[in-house]
């Protein structure tokens, strides 16, 4: 199996393979979607999320302003308030030019171990949004990595500076261009099936950095469904 294999039939059973960004407000709920039922139902144990990248900057060829961001905490975070939100509130010229650092760390992490990959990638959501971290920033994610429980910051460090992490970024890119990964977050399964932002739907008013995204529906039962789903698929 290689990273640029169709995830519909390339997930483990008892795995939720997730492509994301860590810029989308969408995705931040729904991973903190993801953790949280995951434990409310007592399946820590036997549903890992594999964390993917859906790199935005790659594919709108430019990084998330600003604004846009800051947008989307007025018009997303209501939705799921416990995630962890603020409006950007650092100095302007530390808001990050890149996500790519983030999300090289949470695919290095995964040398760790699923665990640690998982806990890093919240870890960087949470700095991000809720602590307005300029996770850009290779000292800062390596700052997030040594605060998480589980994760050996060190190790990380090594895969930023030697390449790893980059390499891996880039085949995720081309294994979401070439499999039809829609958005950030794209959900799949083992059986094949997949939720593309599972349970939400929204509609941008405005071009994206001066307008502001409007939430028209919300179901987040949707995330007990899909990991029941996936535990049920890891008993087989």
């Amino acid at each position: 199996m290689t990273r640029t294999a169709d995830p519909r039939t390339t997930t483990p059973p008892g795995t939720i393979t997730v492509f994301s960004d860590i810029w989308c407000s969408f995705a931040h709920v729904g991973v903190h979607r993801l953790h949280e039922t995951r434990e409310r139902l007592g399946l820590t144990e036997r549903v890992r999320f594999d964390h993917r990248a859906f790199p935005l900057e790659l594919f709108n060829d430019g990084p998330s302003p600003r604004t846009g961001t800051d947008s989307e905490v007025g018009g997303v975070a209501r939705i799921e308030p416990g995630a962890g939100w603020q409006m950007w509130r650092a100095p302007d010229w530390k808001f990050p030019s890149s996500s790519l650092p983030a999300l090289e760390a949470v695919q290095v992490a995964k040398e760790q171990g699923l665990a640690a990959s998982e806990a890093l990638d919240r870890a960087l959501r949470k700095a991000f949004w809720g602590q307005s971290r300029s996770i850009g920033a290779r000292s800062v994610v390596l700052a997030v990595a040594a605060e998480t429980p589980g994760v050996d910051a060190d190790a990380i460090a090594r895969g930023l500076d030697d390449g790893r992490g980059r390499r891996l970024i880039a085949e995720d890119h081309a294994c979401a261009v070439e499999h039809q990964v829609v958005c950030s977050p794209h959900l799949f399964l083992a059986d094949g099936s997949d939720w593309a932002n599972p349970g939400v739907t929204a509609r941008w008013h405005g071009p994206y950095g001066t307008g502001f995204p409007e939430v028209t529906g919300d179901d987040p039962g949707v995330y007990e469904a899909i990991l029941l789903r996936a535990a049920a698929a890891g008993q087989k």
